[in-house]
């Protein structure tokens, strides 16, 4: 069994699409959107409050398992194709 990280860039529609593309893969054994255990330092009372670069795309971790490298493959390539088809930007975290 081969879990897949990916961190996607862009709006919860983006994250959902991808999530749907990755289900219709027959190898697929589970895909997730995580929660982000990172704490964010996002003060509302801050000096940068609701700039651009506050209100930008959100960030979502994807959790993919799948039961060998073939299907692993497959996986990177669909989220590749669709985030540069769609203009997200998407890095693979790692396996375990």
């Amino acid at each position: 069994m081969t879990l897949l990280r990916f961190r996607l860039t862009g709006s919860i529609d983006d994250a959902a699409e991808l999530i749907t593309a990755l289900h219709a893969v027959d190898a697929v054994e589970h895909v997730e959107e995580v929660a982000d255990l990172m704490p964010h330092m996002d003060d509302e009372d801050s000096s940068s409050a609701g700039l651009p670069d506050d209100i930008g795309p959100g960030v979502h971790d994807i959790e993919v398992d799948v039961p060998n490298a073939r299907a692993a493959r497959q996986v990177r390539l669909i989220a590749e194709q669709l985030a540069l088809d769609r203009g997200m930007s998407i890095e693979l975290l790692g396996r375990a």
